[in-house]
């Protein structure tokens, strides 16, 4: 089995978080508290998706914020509003199935892309738990960033 290593070039806070979310088996870093510039404190909710590299084949762990969509959970391929997808997005686009922790679950997803009414209904959710993706939106310019749904699988 490949071993998975945490996503190259994340920052430091996030391989903190990371860290973290993995020492205690997911009952700390779940709930991932930031203070931002003016704005309160906010308690987001966060999974770690794990995707299997494109071209290397490697598994890749990324801690994600996330909302719940039905049975599921979504995450918004942000990037912080760069003009392009990141690299998790790439990489489940090629193969979606994924593995995900919430808290302490660990479970087997697949993932999709939402649209339409879903992706806008989806939308709304992701900038209330994190207004900043309204933000990312306006920097990606003619990218729209995509919303995506994993779905657990037997």
């Amino acid at each position: 089995m490949t071993e998975i290593q945490i996503a190259p070039n994340l920052p430091q806070w996030m391989k903190d978080h990371v860290d973290r979310y993995l020492s205690s088996g997911g009952n700390d870093g779940h709930m991932y508290k930031i203070t931002l510039p003016n704005m309160p404190e906010l308690t987001v909710p966060s999974l770690l998706l794990i995707t299997k590299g494109r071209k290397s084949g490697q598994k890749f762990l990324f801690p994600l914020f996330y909302g719940r969509a039905g049975k599921g959970y979504f995450v918004i391929a942000s990037k912080g509003g760069a003009p392009e997808h990141p690299g998790w997005y790439r990489n489940l686009m090629a193969n979606p199935d994924v593995e995900i922790q919430v808290g302490t679950a660990k479970m087997k997803a697949r993932a999709r892309v939402a649209s339409g009414e879903e992706r806008a209904k989806l939308w709304k959710e992701g900038v209330v738990f994190w207004p900043p993706y309204a933000d990312y939106q306006v920097k990606a310019g003619s990218r729209e960033i995509p919303v995506v749904v994993l779905d657990p699988v037997a």
